[in-house]
């Protein structure tokens, strides 16, 4: 990144989209460049250059509207990486406070302040969706969960959604691109869809184990054909040891999944001696349905909506010292808000 941004209004005027094949989602450059920017800081800039204030060194510190869990850190010094400005930071995945301080940034004004769009929204959009993940896994416990999320929201920020996931406690995500920013390989098993094309959930299982890498944990979807009981005992008689888990998935047109069926389920297998097989449950979950199902006897959970449905947690930038003296607007405090919680991550 050179540090190169949109200089002036002319520059915005000038600038055309074609639509052509393009996605209509913005690319690292396009980023970079200061283009997702919300136009009022373009013309700050045009009126603090005619005024000869535009490098005036200010400190800006960036608060949280509600309590969550903080992820979006590495984009955030990225993004300000070449812009020749200290940065002070939480530690990705700490637990923040109301109005709390999660970001402090000093410089030259004209060198960030393009800039506070995107790092607001960063900020917001990956602490809501970590802070989601981690309700889901302390309502889990020692059980497992994986982000499911990606079909539920644009392509473009799918794996910045997963990666949050996994940032605020999920064992794992589905996206590959989304495991792979995590240091993860992703996980899932297969769609309704295979099983749909080949007729027979049976059949799907035994190529499942045919053609999956050695090792690959054998994972089945049994709510397809049958009823789910009944063909959780067809598919573990067939498989026997091979078989790791089955996959409830039950749409809610047929009542969802439920801790009932999730009791019927592992009770069949054990009853059957298939105790080693576990039973892994999606669809629709939430902290509230994943605690009832785990109790049910359900050993992990893929959660999509209650994720990736997030809502933001709203980010506030505020320039707090400017030329050295405390500021403020009216309702907060001028100066710099102590939060010893804060490590420097630039500069």
């Amino acid at each position: 990144m050179s540090g190169k941004t949109i200089q002036n209004l002319d520059e915005v005027a000038a600038f055309r989209v074609l639509p052509g094949e393009r996605l209509y989602s913005a690319d690292r450059e396009e980023i970079l460049y200061g283009w997702t920017t919300d136009i009022y800081f373009v013309k700050t800039q045009e009126i603090l250059r005619a005024m000869d204030l535009a490098g005036t060194p200010v400190v800006a510190e960036i608060f949280a509207r509600g309590e969550g869990m903080l992820a979006g850190v590495p984009e955030v010094k990225n993004l300000l990486s070449a812009a020749g400005v200290t940065v002070w930071a939480l530690p990705e995945g700490e637990r923040f406070q109301e109005k709390e301080v999660v970001v402090r940034i000093e410089g030259p004004y004209d060198r960030f302040g393009i800039y506070e769009t995107a790092l607001l929204g960063i900020l917001a959009s990956s602490s809501g969706w970590a802070t989601a993940a981690a309700k889901c896994k302390e309502a889990a416990g020692n059980k497992q969960v994986v982000c499911f999320g990606a079909r539920h929201v644009h392509p473009a920020v799918a794996p910045v959604m997963e990666r949050a996931a996994v940032v605020g406690g999920a064992d794992g995500a589905s996206c590959i691109l989304g495991a792979k920013l995590a240091g993860q390989e992703p996980m899932g098993t297969v769609p309704h869809a295979v099983i749909l094309i080949v007729g027979d959930t049976l059949e799907v299982a035994r190529a499942y184990q045919r053609t999956m890498p050695a090792g690959t944990p054998v994972i089945i979807l049994v709510d397809t054909f049958k009823d789910e009981a009944e063909e959780t005992l067809r598919v573990a008689q067939a498989m026997g040891r091979d078989l790791a888990a089955v996959r409830l998935d039950t749409p809610a047109e047929r009542g969802g999944v439920t801790p009932a069926l999730v009791r019927e389920v592992r009770a069949r297998l054990d009853q059957a001696g298939f105790r080693h097989v576990q039973i892994l449950v999606s669809g629709g979950l939430t902290p509230e349905r994943i605690q009832l199902l785990a109790q049910a006897g359900a050993d992990s959970f893929g959660v999509g909506s209650y994720i990736s449905g997030a809502a933001p947690i709203e980010m506030t930038m505020d320039i707090k010292v400017v030329n050295g003296r405390p500021v403020a607007k009216r309702g907060r405090i001028p100066g710099i808000t102590p939060n010893p919680r804060l490590q420097k991550i630039l500069g």
